[in-house]
């Protein structure tokens, strides 16, 4: 049987520690962390000088690459300066336009108000009375009204004078 100190339980205290578990009494013990491997320097595979010279070849940046890519990086700024000016003027004249749409409707909301005091202020009756009893006027007579036929054209074309009876 196993002594009274391997029949003790001790708390865990950290989560690197499990049990293991036996033929007789589990014991605590702690878990081992996996090994990492030494490389040993020697044993790295050497670059070729080829394939160093290669990497030094595509990490430099000579004159006309430079010169290329300040040219692509001011068109590129370019362009996109002049998108924002097109869309900003764009912007202004659909702006305009509204306001524009704006007036045109005051506009015709007046210009209805005005037609309507007009057409109210119109008297028929007055106007009949001045025409027949100030102006003398009297409505046509049937043997008075010439009737024409009506042409293709949707128009009559005077040519010679009305006859009068």
């Amino acid at each position: 049987m196993a002594t009274s100190t391997a029949m003790r339980r001790r708390p865990v205290k950290s989560t690197a520690q499990a049990y293991v578990d036996g033929s007789t009494v589990r014991r605590l013990q702690p878990q081992r962390a996996p090994e990492k491997k030494k490389t040993d320097i020697r044993r790295q595979p050497r670059i070729s000088h080829t394939v160093r010279r290669n990497q030094e070849k595509a990490l430099y940046m000579d004159l006309p690459y430079v010169i290329v890519l300040t040219i692509a990086a001011i068109c590129a700024l370019y362009i996109c300066v002049n998108y924002l000016h097109v869309q900003s003027s764009i912007t202004a004249r659909i702006h305009n336009i509204e306001r524009l749409e704006k007036d045109v409707e005051g506009l015709r909301s007046e210009n209805d108000a005005l037609e309507t005091r007009i057409k109210t202020s119109i008297d028929l009756d007055h106007i009949y009375k001045v025409a027949t009893e100030e102006l003398g006027m009297v409505y046509a007579n049937k043997n008075q009204v010439l009737l024409f036929d009506k042409t293709e054209s949707e128009y009559v074309r005077q040519n010679e004078n009305i006859p009068r009876h």
